[in-house]
């Protein structure tokens, strides 16, 4: 147990805010792509895992002129070096057309796809707006809303999604921005985000398309066709009036 106070008393010289992280569990926010920054930099984040720290941390704004920041929204500002800041620049430029495809792909998913200093390991993380809900609160009131699942999608946060353009992912995706419309590139896109999802403590949405998923891209790593597979997924044309008459017929006519 760490208490603000000793918090304040340990923080770096040039650190102008207590950073906190909430979360499940202790087990569950230690391995948090949130933290991968941080802790290259060497900086103190606070575990918040009771689900009343969620409710004080929205009212205690900040500790002896100190902020209070959650990792795992926006808003989240390091110090950075010279070079650090040119190299953002540099990276924001040159990514800016794979965040457009990403975002076409992902659609309503996502507010947005942006390139952020945040992570390090991770290819991607997701984060909310600095004023609105976390993941952990948005699993907190989705479970207290359980019972009537309409009363909860008024209060889903919006997310961002954060892309490490040092990682080797999205590097090879970055090569195959220009066909937006392959099929590959989309189920990639897409697992990105759902795998992102449960790393950055939100729950899925549909397991079922995700299992579909990566049942096709191992398909694809055994060389295996599955061009059918995508085409399953799509929902069945609606038939017409005619159509349907004309199937009874034929049946009509195999019977006598």
């Amino acid at each position: 147990m760490v208490s603000l106070k000793e918090y304040a008393s340990r923080m770096k010289e040039n650190q102008k805010s207590i950073y906190y992280i909430t979360g499940e569990s202790k087990e569950s926010v230690q391995t948090s792509p949130f933290l991968e920054k941080l802790r290259r930099k060497d900086i103190e984040v606070l575990f918040m895992v009771d689900p009343i720290d969620e409710y004080s941390v929205q009212q205690l704004k900040d500790y002896e002129g100190k902020k209070l920041v959650c990792v795992t929204k926006e808003g989240l500002e390091l110090e950075e070096t010279p070079e650090e800041k040119k190299k953002k620049v540099e990276l924001k430029a040159a990514n800016e057309s794979l965040c457009k495809v990403m975002k076409d792909i992902l659609g309503e998913k996502v507010e947005k796809v942006a390139v952020q200093m945040r992570v390090d390991d991770s290819p991607c993380c997701l984060v909310t707006n600095e004023y609105g809900w976390s993941a952990n609160i948005e699993r907190i009131m989705k479970a207290q809303a359980l019972r009537d699942a309409s009363s909860f999608s008024y209060i889903q946060p919006e997310k961002t999604m954060v892309i490490n353009t040092d990682h080797a992912i999205i590097a090879e995706l970055r090569k195959k921005r220009g066909n937006p419309a392959d099929a590959t590139l989309k189920d990639l896109v897409l697992m990105l985000y759902e795998t992102a999802l449960l790393t950055s403590g939100f729950s899925l949405e549909d397991s079922a398309s995700l299992s579909a998923r990566i049942y096709r891209m191992i398909k694809l790593g055994l060389s295996i066709d599955y061009t059918g597979d995508i085409a399953a997924d799509l929902p069945p044309l609606e038939s017409t009036g005619g159509g349907a008459a004309e199937g009874e017929q034929n049946e009509m006519e195999e019977v006598d």
